[in-house]
């Protein structure tokens, strides 16, 4: 059961169709009743067992291809994250009850990727159609009968290829938003303008290899007496969505800390704004105001991962004493805490979203290490090299499968 209320096991054991999940190393993961039936194994015989194991292609016959041929079809899909609709196979079963004999059998299959979160294929969903009987009657029938599993076979072979365009459709439509949601965070995101003379540096990396732009941003506000407010933020969720309440959540603060008396009352104001605006629960932010006539940072987070300080001298320091839950955790609105932490010219303050640290099956303490690590070998660097360095550190080789906001401030 999910949030949906639907039960998607049950609706998998009803399906009217042969259905089976398969891992992207081709090992049974889980099978309907009707794809039991049709291959005439128990799911005890299938679940977590290797695809050739289970059915390997005739030996005593060269020409039986149908399994090698599903094989090369299951790795094309987890590969490319397409469906894929095969042509009608001819696949040798071996008979359980009769070791060495071979029933020769017909199945028509279509292959599908599933994802997972962050847009990796992690199952394939195998669904087969049984059609030895209409081969088998047109082999042994007359030119009526023939002609009738003639048409049978053609219509499964239009559905196939109706399904195969479904599926390009779909996959053109997740293109086109996510090329939009792309325009639209860029356009939203501002662009850098001048500090005076404080200088700062201003990153955003999308996520590669996926569809799942998301709806981190970064604002700066210049404040009266040589001061400004800085934050980056993290809206749960991807696409259009994510980033149309990510463009009002970031107005609504960087108009708030214009006014507030500091970045906690900020985030309570717009922590009151997000309650109307839907998608805009569980966001995460990191807001702070830097004061160089005193030297200071007064920061506050809703749950976001703490920015970095810098020091001359090469130390790190996570501001990390006032955190709070994200927007909308709580039933009640309460007034969240703030800190405030001196720095000595020369410092650089870093803020970031967790696409730069945040890894699968690895501890966040390790990805903060990491980039402390970073800081300390570029220390001295201006915050435009400093941003640079820091990217090519810790965002994998092959593109990072979360969007990255990063901000540096030279102190």
């Amino acid at each position: 059961m999910n949030g949906s209320g639907i039960d998607y096991e049950a609706v998998f054991r009803r399906l009217p169709a042969p259905v089976a999940l398969l891992t992207t190393d081709l090992v049974y993961a889980d099978a309907n009743p009707v794809y039991l039936t049709t291959i005439g194994r128990t799911r005890d015989e299938l679940v977590g067992r290797y695809l050739f194991d289970v059915f390997p292609d005739n030996p005593d016959d060269p020409g039986a291809s149908g399994m090698s041929n599903l094989g090369a079809s299951l790795r094309r899909v987890a590969a490319t994250g397409e469906r894929d609709a095969m042509a009608l196979q001819r696949y040798d079963v071996e008979d359980r009850a009769r070791p060495g004999v071979w029933e020769e059998r017909y199945w028509s299959a279509v292959n599908t990727p599933v994802f997972d979160g962050e847009g990796r294929v992690v199952l394939l969903l195998h669904r087969v159609e049984e059609v030895t009987e209409l081969i088998r009657a047109r082999g042994r029938t007359g030119a009526v009968d023939g002609e009738r599993a003639q048409v049978l076979e053609a219509e499964l072979y239009s559905r196939a290829r109706e399904l195969q365009e479904v599926n390009e459709q779909l996959r053109q439509a997740h293109a086109r938003e996510h090329e939009v949601a792309l325009s639209l965070q860029a356009a939203m995101l501002p662009a850098l303008a001048p500090l005076g003379h404080h200088r700062a540096a201003v990153r955003y990396r999308p996520a590669t290899g996926a569809l799942n732009v998301c709806g981190d941003w970064y604002d700066l506000a210049e404040l009266p007496g040589d001061q400004l407010a800085v934050a980056v933020g993290d809206v749960v969720g991807h696409g259009l969505a994510a980033a149309g309440v990510m463009g009002q959540l970031r107005s609504a603060l960087s108009a708030a800390s214009r006014v507030a008396e500091g970045p906690a009352s900020a985030l309570d104001v717009l922590g009151l704004y997000a309650r109307f605006v839907d998608g805009a629960e569980s966001t995460t932010v990191f807001s702070a105001v830097i004061d160089w006539a005193e030297n200071t940072v007064v920061y506050s987070s809703a749950g976001h991962l703490p920015a970095a300080l810098l020091a001359p001298d090469a130390t790190v320091t996570f501001l990390d004493r006032a955190t709070d839950p994200p927007l909308g955790a709580r039933p009640e609105p309460q007034a969240r805490p703030q800190a405030c932490r001196a720095f000595t010219e020369g410092a650089r303050l870093i803020l970031y979203t967790d696409g730069l640290v945040e890894r699968r099956d690895e501890d966040i303490d390790t990805g903060l290490q990491r980039l402390a690590a970073s800081l300390v070998r570029h220390h001295g660097s201006d915050p435009e090299a400093l941003a640079d360095a820091v990217l090519v550190d810790l965002l994998p080789s092959g593109g990072a499968t979360d969007d990255t906001a990063l901000v540096v401030i030279a102190l």
